[in-house]
Formats: C-alpha cells, structure tokens, sequence
C-alpha cells in the first residue's frame, strides 16, 4: 500500500519529496492547498472517504500515515 500511495502521490504532485521526512506537515514540506489535493486523489483512487476527524498530522506526516488510514478507511 505504502508504494502504490508513494508512486501515486509522487505523479501528482513532482515538486514534494514524500520520503524527505517522517514529518511532511510539522516541517513544513506539505502545506493545507498541498493536503487538500491529496485527500482529492486519495479518495478518487481508492473510493474512500476521508472524515474531518482523520485529518490530523499523524495522518498526513508519512507515507506511513497515509497507508495506514487509506488501510483504515477501505
């Protein structure tokens, strides 16, 4: 999951390097326009739903987080 959400995200958006940190919100590297546009593609690709309560930094700092609520959500 972790390497299907990488390569996707990585296609959509060429300018952020989603393996520079564990901590892509904290540090700055992911802005809200930026979570924005992921949430949008992660529920197109894999018909979830992403609920207000789950977007939360632990969530969006990783890959890692990423997977895991994708994983959550299906």
């Amino acid at each position: 999951m972790e390497e299907k959400i990488l390569e996707l995200l990585s296609n959509e958006f060429p300018d952020v390097d989603f393996t520079a940190s564990d901590a892509l919100v904290d540090d700055g590297i992911l802005d809200s326009l930026t979570i924005t546009g992921i949430i949008a593609t992660l529920t197109m690709e894999f018909g979830i739903t992403i609920p207000y309560e789950e977007i939360v930094e632990e969530n969006f700092n990783s890959i890692k987080g990423l997977a895991d609520m994708v994983t959550r959500l299906q």
